[in-house]
């Protein structure tokens, strides 16, 4: 992973930006966007986008402001950037932010195309309803990983919450009784390639309370892996958990 993904709340905070033209443009709309306080170079801020289209002034101006400790978008100069800007999708409080490292802001946009039309309008209301709802999911589920378990299974495909289907009311799916049982499966690797899970496997590797693996599973696959799973390294099985998986080597 070359960078980590990060959300800002940039709201009546100060973002310095340099550069006129189409690109400083577009940048000072993202930038409102967010409600940050656009500024110039000599204020004191702690992010900055660089959209000065000549090369030589471009890179000194990077240079002062990382001499001051200010992290630096260089737009179209992945090199000099301690930070890009991905492209958005906004279900407002839900973002999907797609990045590239800079690599191809034509690759990023064609996915953000895509994914735009996936995700219905009505993703947002859902979330505020999900958050709303908190306290009242908290007295229904009290155990954290019921809860979760919970949660997971309301917004699976074909769920009562399903985020791409037509949601049920919260008060319904609260009032619904809940009927997941604990279960172990086993997935058997067809090759390292952990492009080849299934959709299924893929779900269950980022649900799984518990996952068992042994050595000749591959690094690509752990990463596939709910990143506060238990990762037990044995061939046993853990009743104890909610969803268990059992990882066979890749063959």
């Amino acid at each position: 992973m070359h960078s980590l993904p990060v959300f800002l709340r940039l709201a009546g905070r100060p973002v310095i930006l340099l550069g006129d033209g189409a690109a400083a443009d577009a940048k000072r709309r993202l930038l409102n966007r967010a409600g940050a306080v656009i500024v110039g170079e000599g204020t004191d801020a702690a992010l900055a986008i660089v959209a000065i289209e000549d090369e030589g002034e471009a890179t000194k101006a990077v240079a002062r402001l990382k001499v001051r400790g200010i992290l630096v978008n260089a737009v179209d100069r992945p090199a000099l950037c301690d930070f890009t800007l991905p492209a958005i999708v906004d279900r407002d409080p839900v973002l999907v932010a797609i990045g590239t490292g800079g690599a191809s802001a034509g690759l990023a946009k064609a996915l953000r195309q895509r994914i735009e039309a996936l995700l219905p309008s009505g993703l947002g209301g859902l979330a505020d309803r999900l958050h709303g709802a908190r306290t009242r999911i908290k007295a229904r589920f009290p155990e954290p990983d019921a809860r979760r378990r919970a949660i997971d299974a309301a917004l699976d495909p074909g769920g009562p919450l399903d985020p791409l289907g037509t949601p049920a009311e919260i008060d319904d799916w609260l009032a619904s009784p809940d009927s997941r049982a604990p279960q172990i499966v086993t997935i058997t690797l067809r090759s390292d390639d952990p492009d080849d899970l299934t959709l299924r496997e893929a779900r269950w590797l980022a649900q799984a309370d518990a996952v068992h693996v042994c050595d000749a599973v591959p690094v690509a696959v752990r990463n596939r892996i709910r990143a506060d799973a238990r990762q037990i390294e044995s061939a046993g099985a853990d009743t104890t958990t909610g969803l268990t998986v059992i990882l066979k080597a890749a063959v």
